[in-house]
């Protein structure tokens, strides 16, 4: 079965004008399908003002080179796939020949995209692989090294999106795929990010037979045995040891600390380097014999590997891109600040600017089918209601 065709949809005329409709953070949403030309004269009004969304048809390179410099906050994507589908415009990313011109088709759209980036800005980006005569391509990382040797990017992450279920995979002789990555790039060194907004909320303790347990299990008794029987710690050391176990069992007791980890000369596999040199918690052991990490009260850092499923397996619409909206939302949270704009140049059905407006951003969202912005402008009209029914309960 051939792959549908991807573009901008004859019977879905681009619109001269916004069509607005009341509701949500700034009082509508501006959903403009305009040519990239057009684009340009929406730009600064759009910019300047509290409008939640705004939806531009067009290619993300012309559209782009339309947007003023550093007026973007977050950059947050994923373009088309290489080969993946049928495109109505042969010069839709996604159709090259070869993954060489695949990631050479992209560079000068993320040279644009660093160009209008704010300073503080940061660009997240999602990519899916492919396999050539049965040799898988590597493009993910392809992308990445080039942005970072040719494009000047900061890569400050590498994200496993493990989506849990994968497609059907009728191979004899490989692994299924069930990953996809996406690579967290920062504009400079001064990049915005509030870890608080995403950490993972600290999990409460609970009442053994032998005392207080933390989250994870640590109540103290194994470590207690190891210092009362080591042979690499002194006596006087020995005895801090234990008094320092005490003092951090009674701030757990108290609510005062969530959770914690001791590591004791000998015993436990040091968690930084063991180079006095280098590290200071190796000097502290080295001094000690013991040193105590307690955790952040605030709660943990989320990881680097998301368990989030497709969203083609819960949602239908006209777009069989699985980018969902769960994705987004620790890149918003977490590298976009409140009432600040969000970029998705590959739009799709927005699921991006979705994502944006319903945590308190504002979107723009620029993809060559007005078709699926059309799908686009309906959900955002769909969260603005939900958003007046809730203001008006």
């Amino acid at each position: 079965m051939k792959a549908p065709l991807i573009g901008p949809s004859a019977d879905v005329p681009l619109m001269s004008h916004p069509s607005r409709f009341t509701g949500g953070a700034g009082g509508g949403v501006d959903a403009v399908l305009l040519t990239a030309a057009d684009a340009a004269a929406h730009w600064p009004p759009f910019l300047a003002g509290d409008a939640p969304a705004l939806l531009v048809a067009g290619g993300a390179l012309d559209c782009l080179r339309t947007l003023p410099e550093a007026s973007i906050d977050l950059v947050l994507t994923s373009p088309p796939y290489w080969r993946q589908r049928r495109y109505a415009d042969p010069a839709a990313i996604g159709g090259e020949a070869t993954v060489r011109e695949y990631v050479a088709a992209l560079l000068p759209i993320c040279a644009e995209i660093r160009r209008v980036l704010k300073p503080t800005g940061s660009f997240w980006l999602n990519l899916g692989d492919a396999y050539e005569r049965k040799n898988l391509c590597g493009i993910p990382w392809r992308v990445a090294i080039a942005l970072q040797d040719a494009g000047g990017w900061t890569l400050r992450n590498e994200v496993i999106w493990h989506k849990l279920k994968g497609g059907p995979d009728n191979a004899r002789d490989k692994l299924r795929n069930v990953h996809e990555h996406v690579f967290h790039f920062a504009r400079s060194s001064r990049s915005y990010y509030d870890l608080d907004a995403i950490r993972n909320a600290p999990r409460p303790t609970s009442r053994g037979a032998e005392g207080v347990v933390t989250a994870t299990g640590v109540s103290g008794v194994r470590y207690r045995r190891q210092i009362q029987r080591s042979t690499t710690l002194t006596p006087d050391e020995r005895a801090a040891a234990l008094v320092a176990l005490d003092a951090t069992l009674a701030k757990v007791a108290a609510g005062e600390l969530f959770d914690f980890r001791m590591v004791i000369r000998g015993q436990q596999r040091v968690t930084h380097s063991d180079s006095t040199a280098v590290s200071g918690r190796a000097t502290e052991l080295a001094r000690d014999g013991f040193y105590i990490l307690p955790y952040d009260n605030r709660g943990s850092k989320p990881g680097d590997v998301w368990e989030i499923v497709p969203e083609g397996s819960w949602r239908r619409d006209a777009h069989s891109a699985p980018f969902p909206e769960a994705l987004c939302a620790l890149p918003i949270l977490a590298t976009c600040p409140p009432g600040g704009i969000v970029l998705d140049p590959f739009a799709g059905t927005g699921t991006a600017v979705v994502a944006a407006v319903r945590r308190g951003r504002r979107g723009i969202g620029i993809d060559l089918s007005a078709e699926y912005l059309r799908t686009a402008e309906g959900r955002l009209a769909e969260l603005a209601k939900r958003a007046e029914k809730y203001t008006t309960c």
